[in-house]
């Protein structure tokens, strides 16, 4: 190819050997802005010189740094870099040489790429805004823009929102959160089937929203308490939540606490000063919002101000001033002992902020958070603590102040005192005086003690003065005089030492015989002569035998006694004596009565006896009660009539008054005479029945009530014990109880651990069933599965010795009667024939312990 152009060209410089000729490669030029290219000149014939020349004439300089001219021998290159729209129009190639000159031009057309010039993304708008989407692309020609959402080409007239602007944005009115995404914005030029796209994330930010727990928060204050505010916040993107109050942004720290999020706000240790408006604010892209949160502080009520007061008895009046503040306002009263001065009660129409007395001397004044207590009249009784009470909704406080009147001394005690002769007797000067007084002794106008009198002692405490007199003669009777002296005044009494007397006799009312019992129902003396009774002396007798007698100590509101023992079908007397410290009074005059008779019956092919009553059933016990420790209370009984046959056990229940349900009933052997109840609760009112049985049936019930002690107050500091201790305690006890029931259980019914060693290693029964220990009077306990209170059992094993020191017996199936001789009668019904002898009858009371019969029994 080269071969047949270089032909051609030496041909045509043969042809025309002056003529010169230039060609440029490419005939034009098309161009991109910013791209490069390069033009070749040719020129045919010599040539000095190659010049190009650029759209305005200007020759172009080969330094230029935007185009570049490079030269060879023939040919000279243009090389366009980086083209411009500047750089479009006609170049022009010119070769010279001497006066000859050839030259030729190229067209260089620059047009524009499809280029995204500001195409953000993401782009993001609030909810609600009219969102303008921006995608700013160039060319030339001008391009066509096409938007596309989730992969389809937006229909404008489907959804009136969107809009295409004539900048090729995309508008979309009232953007909504649905409207996010991933959209696309697509350019082409038609001509030149030109295409490119950019896609365009779209964030839509919602405005928050705030939603409060609670409006208003209540609080109480000054008792170290917390509150807790709380807002829960929505929007996108998720909202900062920040708390502020009086306008200050609150952080965690000493009084406040926020949670992860912020939207709990804790207040530490609320006060008053706390209380308000607290502003919850939630922040993100698209704004803030703000809700109020309102915290109420109520405080406590508190005594701030309450102060001790001093008087003198007959001042006009003294007042108590009491303060207190706490939110509500608080009430205040005032209380002195079991008394309550309240404001408000008993007022009066015309002035409702004062409440006076029904003896006008107290009256309560109230203002807002003072109250006073006015007394008028000052007595010295007045004198002690009062309390004064603030009360609120929230709760009260009390503070107690102690008002102190001074007064002369007065006098109190027993005028009167009695006493014997050789027998000591304190006279008691009881002295209320304030301040203390001295106490001074007379008798006959002279101090004691003197000379005179040596069997006078003078004993002082802070409250009285105490003169024993150990009379010696009729002298030493008479009066006393006690003179108590103090700043204020002084005040004298005087006391009677009278000689005392034996008492009068008691009188017997009835008697109420039984088989072999008697209950003797008397009145008491009407005279005591002066002093307390000690005792009674009862005897009793056959008639026409000796007296038998028994002395007992005398008790509070005694007026029954039992006496057992007796024979069944006799007739007995007996009459009573009443002893004091001065001796012992007149008899009461006998009272005769007959004790019930005995019969016999046969069932089961032997023998038995019951009374004349027709049940055969024996009478219900007589019952007492006596407090024992805590919450535990003692239930004795005196057995009455046995109805003819022995006492087989007792049966005991009791409940709580307001309740229906009894307890579960206790069966108590024939032996025992109390019980004790434990385990009982406070302060409660409670009926206990105890019913005796016998072969023949049950007694109707001894009926007793009682109300339990209240709950004691705990002790600070009390046991000394630590709590392992105790533990171990009450593991060794229980321990000890669990082997005692399991000897019992062997003993008794042939059961329990010790039942099954001895019948599997060695070979061996149990002892016989015959519950040997209960027949003894031994003490039993019984407690119920139920977690029921435990009932303890008890029977006094020690015997009542009568004068003679033989103990008594109590007669049943199995004692023989005897004549009054003290021979044995013989029973025609009985097989055999039994000595006896003679019985002594006892005396019993209610608050005694019953006796316990001698000898073991047998079968009739």
């Amino acid at each position: 190819m080269l071969q047949t152009r270089d032909i051609i060209w030496g041909l045509l410089l043969i042809g025309c050997a002056a003529a010169i000729q230039v060609e440029i490669t490419p005939t034009q030029g098309v161009i991109s802005i910013g791209d490069s290219k390069f033009f070749l000149c040719e020129v045919v014939g010599d040539a000095k010189d190659i010049d190009w020349y650029d759209p305005r004439g200007e020759k172009i300089d080969p330094n230029r740094q935007d185009i570049l001219v490079t030269r060879s021998e023939l040919t000279s290159v243009l090389t366009i870099y980086h083209a411009s729209l500047d750089s479009a129009g006609f170049y022009k190639c010119v070769a010279k040489n001497g006066d000859e000159e050839a030259e030729a031009t190229v067209l260089v057309e620059i047009f524009q790429k499809i280029t995204f010039q500001d195409v953000p993304s993401p782009q993001e708008f609030n909810e609600g805004d009219d969102a303008e989407i921006i995608c700013n692309v160039v060319s030339s020609p001008q391009p066509v823009v096409y938007w596309q959402h989730k992969g389809s080409v937006i229909n404008y007239k489907e959804d009136v929102r969107l809009r295409l602007l004539s900048n090729n944005h995309l508008q979309i009115r009232s953007i909504k959160k649905t409207d996010e995404g991933m959209y696309m914005c697509e350019a082409r030029v038609m001509t030149r089937g030109e295409l490119d796209l950019r896609p365009i994330k779209v964030i839509v930010n919602v405005l928050p929203t705030i939603r409060t727990r609670q409006s208003e928060v209540n609080a109480t204050g000054d008792v170290g308490s917390s509150a807790l505010l709380a807002c829960d916040a929505d929007g996108f993107p998720e909202p900062t939540v920040t708390w502020t109050y009086n306008n200050i942004v609150l952080e965690t720290g000493d009084k406040y606490s926020l949670n992860e999020d912020g939207s709990e706000l804790v207040i530490k240790d609320v006060i008053k000063v706390d209380e308000g408006d607290y502003t919850c604010i939630a922040k993100n892209k698209a704004g803030e919002k703000r809700e109020e949160v309102s915290l109420n502080v109520f405080v406590q009520a508190k005594v701030t101000y309450l102060n001790n007061q001093s008087a003198t008895e007959f001042d006009d009046e003294v007042t108590m001033t009491c303060e207190a503040s706490g939110d509500p306002t608080p009430t205040i009263s005032w209380s002195f002992e079991n008394r309550e001065f309240t404001e408000g009660e008993q007022a009066s129409w015309t002035r409702p902020e004062v409440y006076e007395s029904h003896d006008r001397n107290i009256v309560v004044r109230s203002h807002a958070r003072v109250s006073s207590l006015v007394l008028k009249n000052v007595q010295f009784t007045y004198a002690g603590q009062y309390l004064c009470t603030a009360s609120n909704s929230i709760g009260q406080d009390s503070k107690s102040m102690y008002l102190e009147v001074r007064f002369a001394p007065k006098i109190l005690g027993e005028v009167a005192v009695y006493t014997w002769e050789g027998n000591p007797a304190n006279i008691s000067c009881e002295v209320e005086a304030y301040p203390g007084a001295s106490v001074v002794w007379f008798s006959d106008g002279a101090q004691l003690p003197n000379s005179n009198m040596t069997n006078v002692k003078i004993y002082n405490t802070p409250t009285a003065s105490y003169l024993e007199v150990t009379p010696d003669s009729q002298n030493d009777f008479g009066s006393y005089n006690c003179t108590a002296t103090n700043v204020m005044g002084t005040e004298s009494k005087e006391f009677l030492l009278i000689p005392a007397d034996v008492p009068s006799s008691p009188k017997i009312q009835t008697v109420e015989p039984f088989s072999s019992t008697a209950v003797v129902v008397f009145m008491e003396p009407e005279s005591f002569g002066g002093v307390p009774i000690i005792k009674y002396r009862v005897e009793w007798r056959l008639p026409g035998r000796d007296w038998v007698s028994r002395h007992y100590s005398a008790e509070e509101y005694m007026t029954r006694i039992t006496i057992a023992g007796l024979k069944p079908e006799t007739t007995y007397e007996v009459r009573m004596f009443a002893v004091n410290g001065k001796g012992e009074g007149d008899s009461s005059p006998p009272s005769t009565f007959k004790t019930e008779p005995v019969r016999f019956s046969v069932e089961n092919g032997k023998p038995f006896r019951y009374t004349n009553v027709a049940s055969g059933e024996p009478a219900a016990p007589k019952l007492a009660i006596k407090n024992e420790k805590g919450n535990s209370l003692k239930v004795s009984w005196i057995k009455q009539d046995d109805g003819g046959s022995p006492i087989k056990h007792y049966l005991i229940k009791y409940k709580a008054k307001h309740v229906s349900d009894w307890k579960p009933e206790v069966r108590v052997p024939h032996s025992s005479d109390y019980a004790v109840l434990n385990g009982l609760d406070w302060d409660t009112e409670y009926e206990v029945r105890v019913v005796a049985e016998n072969q023949q049936g049950k007694s109707k019930p001894g009926v007793i009530s009682f109300r339990t002690l209240m709950e004691p107050t705990a002790v600070p500091g009390g046991s000394g014990l630590g709590t392992g201790a105790i533990v171990g305690i009450l593991i060794v006890v229980f321990f000890m109880l669990l082997v005692g029931i399991d000897v019992t259980c062997y003993f008794l019914n042939k059961c329990g651990l010790l039942m099954c060693i001895a019948i599997n290693f060695c070979g061996k029964a149990g002892p016989g069933a015959k519950n040997k220990d209960i027949e003894e009077g031994k003490a039993a306990f019984s407690k119920d599965e139920s977690k029921e209170p435990i009932v303890e059992v008890r029977a006094e094993e020690a015997q009542t010795q009568n004068q003679e020191g033989v103990a008594p017996t109590e007669p049943n199936e199995t004692t023989p009667l005897t004549e009054p001789d003290g021979k044995t009668v013989k029973d025609d019904n009985t097989k055999g024939e039994s000595e006896v002898k003679d019985e002594t009858a006892e005396v019993k009371t209610v608050p005694n312990e019953a006796p316990q019969a001698n000898g073991n029994e047998s079968k009739a």
